[in-house]
């Protein structure tokens, strides 16, 4: 008898003469970019260091393309982006001690939004190994701790032969539901000595599948079929597992309404009869979702943002289905299913029976129809003029890219994103600057389209050096930057809640002249003329950035009422 697992593929004769006698001149930073390649890498981000020429030196024998950023943070968002839009796990290098470190911020982001990044960094000499005190430039006593509590997995290699290994299973790792970032490294002297290991020809690291467990999807696909009000919670699993269009099936099955999470966004049609769209931070549709006599909650674990602050409490049953254990039933008690959104939605579409509920879509109008009517009664005017202003500018199947700035907090509840996979914010991890360098990794990914990216001018002045990588690659992406003089949201929350703002203020350079210096065009537009200059520059080649100075306001929180 023969087993699958017995089976060894055999090299071609072409495969044993090149590995008898491999090509002169390689070293150890070859066998990152061969497997790399062979594990079908075609771009990879980073920023080079001391440590790490040898991978950097190795670029340029291969035909991978290389995007360098200016700052290691901002390579590390522009990897997770390209990870988002192409759902390839991006390689991004990065040199020891304080280069690697620069970059904790943007893999914990990736790790909150389950975005696929491949980092491999260097290390000290092998001889300064082990947690002592050698005195190496950029050394640490254990630089992989650093990460461990950051990202899914940490992986190392000591010798030239452990690279190809240790890096297919990081690999596999990123692509392995939930994805993720994940972190090797290597020491700065086994990526430079020679090596006579055969050039690396293939990889064969498939992502492991997380299958609902059958008895659990037959209890949840009961209840659901049921239920008197089921309602589903859609979070950022459906689209990192490209499950939008089964939710949709189901909730049409079930005559459920959907919310989306604003990690969610585009997961459900925001017009369809059964969208609560992505008010979840609103009383309103917090109350409809604890009425749900059954609630399915799909990829979210029911965080801060996606609970109302906390303020959630669900009445009905709860099923959870969540591909990060550590998030299952970790806010509130559910019948838990640990598995791969589509794999999960494909087993209820196969269970489930249909439900007929002609009061399912009147109910969300009128819950639509109050979140409307407490919005309006705040006189947000210029906020709305300008959120709807974005996205008659932006075309339906464009990214974009918004940065922790009111305006996203807006686009969180009332932005239609048009789509799966078309909006993404910071808003996993929180962190300032993610909209710019992350808008210019999509780029990179997908040229075809023009890509948005919305920051404050706080959260700007965090990336403006990649307008110099936006020069020099020609990405086609347009940067709209609210000037409000400060870090707007945390002078309001300092405002409420002390009655004055400190140390929210800033200096505020003039931007257009600044993308000048570049040689990147700008224009200083009102919230009149925004729409107008927005689509102008989307449609222009190459990138851009349109100013909009303005002060605008948030509308009422509802967890304090």
């Amino acid at each position: 008898m023969t087993h699958d697992h017995d089976l060894v593929l055999r090299p071609t004769p072409a495969q044993t003469e090149a590995a008898l006698n491999p090509p002169p001149g390689r070293n150890g930073g070859d066998l990152v970019v061969e497997t790399l390649a062979g594990l079908g890498a075609t771009t990879v981000f980073g920023l080079p260091g001391q440590h790490a020429l040898g991978m950097f030196d190795a670029l340029r024998r291969s035909d991978l393309r290389y995007v360098g950023l200016r700052v290691e943070n901002n390579a590390g968002f522009a990897a997770d982006a390209y990870g988002r839009i192409t759902g390839e796990a991006a390689p991004l290098l990065l040199s020891t001690g304080p280069g690697a470190l620069t970059s904790l911020a943007a893999l914990q982001e990736a790790a909150a939004a389950s975005a696929p990044v491949l980092a491999i960094s260097s290390q000290v000499p092998t001889a300064g190994l082990g947690g002592g005190r050698h005195g190496y430039l950029h050394e640490l006593p254990d630089q992989a701790a650093s990460f461990r509590g950051v990202v899914k997995s940490v992986h190392t290699a000591r010798t030239q032969s452990q690279i190809p290994s240790a890096i297919e299973a990081a690999w596999t790792s990123a692509l392995s539901a939930p994805h993720g970032p994940v972190w090797v490294e290597i020491p700065q002297d086994v990526l430079l000595a020679e090596t006579a290991i055969p050039v690396v020809t293939g990889g064969d690291a498939f992502p492991e599948e997380l299958p609902p467990r059958p008895e659990l999807t037959a209890v949840a696909a009961d209840l659901l079929s049921k239920a008197a009000r089921p309602a589903i919670i859609a979070g950022g699993g459906v689209v990192r597992a490209d499950a939008s269009k089964k939710l949709r099936q189901l909730a049409e099955t079930l005559q459920a309404p959907v919310v989306t999470t604003p990690g969610g966004k585009g997961a459900f049609p925001w017009t369809h009869p059964l969208s609560l769209q992505s008010w979840i931070e609103d009383r309103h549709t917090t109350d409809f979702l604890e009425d749900a006599d059954v609630l399915l909650v799909v990829g979210s674990g029911l965080g801060e943002l996606s609970s109302n602050y906390h303020t959630f409490k669900p009445r009905g049953r709860v099923v959870q289905i969540e591909a990060d254990l550590g998030k299952l039933e970790s806010n509130h008690p559910a019948l838990g299913i640990h598995a791969d959104a589509r794999l999960a939605l494909q087993a209820l579409l196969e269970t489930v029976s249909e439900r007929e509920d002609p009061t399912a879509p009147e109910r969300v109008r009128a819950t639509l129809a109050k979140v409307a009517e407490r919005i309006a009664a705040q006189e947000l005017t210029v906020e709305q003029q300008v959120l709807a202003s974005v996205r008659k500018a932006l075309p339906a199947d464009s990214p974009s890219f918004w940065d922790m700035t009111i305006l996203a907090y807006w686009a969180w509840s009332a932005f239609d994103a048009k789509g799966p996979n078309h909006m993404h914010s910071a808003q996993g991890a929180g962190g300032l600057g993610y909209a710019f360098p992350a808008a210019l990794g999509a780029a990179v990914a997908d040229p075809t389209r023009p890509v948005l990216a919305v920051s404050g001018d706080g959260g700007a002045l965090y990336s403006i050096a990649e307008l110099a990588t936006a020069r020099q690659y020609g990405l086609n992406v347009t940067w709209l930057i609210v000037d409000d003089g400060g870090y707007g949201i945390l002078r309001e929350y300092m405002t409420d809640t002390f009655g004055e703002a400190t140390a929210t203020e800033l200096t505020r350079p003039d931007y257009v002249a600044l993308a000048d210096s570049f040689g990147v065009p700008g224009v200083r537009t009102t919230p009149e003329n925004l729409e107008q200059d927005l689509a102008k520059h989307l449609a222009s080649p190459g990138p851009s950035v349109v100013l909009l100075p303005a002060v605008l306001r948030m509308f009422a929180a509802t967890h304090l009422d």
